[in-house]
C-alpha cells in the first residue's frame, strides 16, 4: 500500500482552511489532493489537543513530547 506524504505547509493550510469553516471536507479534499477524510480529522485532532509538534514529524510512528529517536547505522549498532 502505497503511503501519501504531506508538507507541513500543507497540513497547516488544510487547518486554516478548516477552521475558516468555508470549505467542505469534499473541497478541501479536492484541493490538496487529500485521499481520505480521517486525513483531515487527525490533523484537526492534533491542532485541538495542541500536540502542533505531529505536524512537523514524518509518517511513521509518532513519539511523544516532539521528539524523535536518533536513527543510528547498522555499523553504529555493532560497535
Amino acid at each position: 500500500m502505497w503511503e501519501s506524504r504531506y508538507s507541513a505547509e500543507t497540513k497547516w493550510a488544510v487547518v486554516k482552511d478548516k477552521l475558516s469553516g468555508q470549505f467542505t471536507n469534499q473541497q478541501i479534499m479536492e484541493k490538496y489532493n487529500i485521499k481520505n477524510v480521517f486525513q483531515i480529522k487527525t490533523w484537526i485532532k492534533w491542532y485541538q489537543k495542541n500536540q502542533l509538534h505531529r505536524f512537523n514529524q514524518p509518517i511513521g510512528k509518532q513519539y511523544s513530547f516532539g521528539h524523535r529517536l536518533d536513527y543510528v547505522s547498522k555499523e553504529e549498532k555493532g560497535k
